[in-house]
């Protein structure tokens, strides 16, 4: 059974960092993508942050690019989040995901995403 397994989030002040972290267990169909989504109150779902296992480009949103990183951690199939310098526009639940393929140039579509973590609540304070 696939998995996908979160740690991390909480609460911290605007200009502070947190790291979130994700475990895909049970995956067995080659070097999946592992991303990670977030939704705000009454705001639609929206991919942050992407990346091939075993690849070395990642793909951000135009929302945190340059202040968040998302990192594989060996081995297996995990990937961290770092970020740094957040907003109170930051807060949301962020959820990580899986998907066996991304095509399309369509990183942050979530019909590629098959499998998801249950979701961190972060939340920023000013």
């Amino acid at each position: 059974q696939v998995q996908v397994a979160e740690s991390g989030g909480g609460s911290v002040q605007v200009g502070g960092s947190l790291r979130l972290s994700c475990a895909l267990s049970g995956y067995g169909f080659g070097r999946p993508w592992m991303g990670w989504f977030r939704q705000a109150p009454g705001k639609e779902r929206e991919g942050i942050a992407t990346v091939n296992i075993g690849s070395d480009v990642p793909y951000y949103a135009d929302s945190v690019k340059g202040r968040f990183t998302i990192s594989q951690d060996s081995p297996g199939n995990k990937v961290s989040l770092q970020m740094n310098s957040l907003k109170p526009e930051d807060t949301a639940m962020y959820y990580c995901a899986a998907a066996p393929f991304v095509y399309g140039g369509n990183w942050f579509s979530t019909e590629h995403y098959n499998y998801w973590g249950k979701g961190l609540l972060v939340t920023i304070s000013s």
